[in-house]
């Protein structure tokens, strides 16, 4: 039987196994499957050429049908796929979690809709600026009293914090001026939970009995005020609460989730399965848990790259190599700040930028060491409106 034929096989059957229900043991319901008693060296050969072949989406299916079709083929996918930060793919919904590609920006962009004030986060799949594209996260918009609240869901039709595809959120003072990312989970070991009232309310619903939800900053914005009303862009300032500022250094390791917890497992049964540590590139178990060590380099700091004014066009200008065609104050490139020493070759490289390119279309390029869920909450800090910044 050929690759291709295999391939169509396993999507088959991993499309039966949901539509079922029977996902609870995705390996039970399919112990008598002709495929599950194949020579472990030969599935082995079969699922590397299937992973190494398919480097995009949508064809990248096979390998997530390959991981739903019996406990076998999923320990092997998971021994044999790549975090992010290696392969420079994302696969699994873990994924938004994980650190981006250090070799490169990972290609996205956001749409928004202005009367259900949501936005939806879809990786590009093609060159084109904006195409159909795989949908990753989405966020809603949620106006308080003292504050704006973007909950951030791994589904664009559930969007509450009651909800087990809840991962996060973003939070804004009154102004709009400073902003923190809150994790709904640990975002490494040690991690500090934030006691508040919305903390407290998510205990007494019970989300999840097993593993209860947690508001976890992770990182803090903040925009400058123009007190003087002089013109220009918004000046940002991101610290990066759970990322070490050696991270961007040339071996440096910023914290890597390996798994959803069990109420995130729950929703997503048919992806039940995360990255094994041993695929995370020289990382030891200090380092990727976010150890003292890691605290003692200090935080990485983000700050928007400088532009230029264009004397022609009379305005400022940034170069975004094509990703961004319409000038807007929202538009921006963050880059690493040397707080505690000379700015290097690392301080240069653009780690996350945001641009528009249509009325309700911007497009969001992110890589190492942020994650899309991170880079995705920085940029809807951008949408808020900041009159004394302006």
């Amino acid at each position: 039987m050929s690759l291709k034929s295999i391939i169509q096989e396993m999507r088959s059957r991993s499309r039966r196994v949901v539509q079922d229900g029977s996902t609870a043991e995705v390996g039970d319901g399919l112990a008598q499957s002709c495929w599950v008693h194949m020579p472990q060296e030969l599935l082995r050969e079969v699922l590397i050429r299937i992973e190494s072949s398919e480097n995009a989406w949508p064809p990248r299916k096979s390998v997530v049908a390959c991981a739903g079709v019996c406990r076998s083929w999923r320990r092997i996918t998971k021994e044999i796929v790549k975090t992010p930060e290696v392969s420079g793919t994302l696969t699994f919904p873990i994924s938004v979690k994980q650190p981006g590609p250090r070799d490169l920006l990972l290609h996205c962009f956001i749409k928004r809709n202005r009367s259900a004030q949501t936005y939806c986060l879809y990786l590009s799949l093609t060159s084109a600026l904006a195409d159909d594209g795989k949908f990753l996260l989405a966020a809603r918009k949620c106006r308080r009293a003292t504050c704006t609240d973007y909950i951030i869901s791994l589904h664009a039709d559930d969007m509450s914090k009651a909800s087990g595809t809840f991962i996060g959120k973003l939070r804004s003072n009154f102004l709009g001026t400073k902003f923190t990312i809150v994790d709904g989970q640990p975002p490494h070991a040690g991690a500090k939970i934030s006691r508040s009232r919305s903390s407290r309310l998510v205990g007494l619903k019970q989300v999840s009995p097993r593993v209860p939800d947690g508001n976890y900053p992770v990182a803090h914005i903040s925009y400058e005020l123009n007190v003087l009303g002089s013109r220009g862009p918004r000046r940002m300032h991101c610290v990066m609460d759970a990322i070490p500022a050696s991270a961007i250094e040339p071996g440096g390791v910023a914290p890597i989730q390996t798994e959803f917890s069990s109420s995130r497992i729950d929703f997503l049964p048919s992806m039940r399965f995360s990255w094994s540590k041993s695929n995370e590139p020289n990382h030891t178990d200090d380092q990727s848990s976010g150890s003292s060590s890691n605290q003692k380099d200090g935080l990485l700091v983000l700050r928007n790259k400088a532009p230029r004014w264009h004397e022609q066009l009379q305005c400022w200008c940034l170069n975004f190599h094509g990703r961004v065609t319409i000038a807007s104050v929202k538009n921006f490139q963050l880059v690493a700040s040397p707080e505690n020493g000379p700015a290097g070759p690392e301080h240069e490289k653009i780690i996350l930028q945001f641009g528009k390119v249509g009325k309700d279309i911007f497009t969001m390029d992110y890589r190492y060491p942020i994650s899309a869920f991170q880079a995705f909450a920085i940029c809807l800090s951008s949408f808020d409106t900041k009159i004394a910044c302006e």
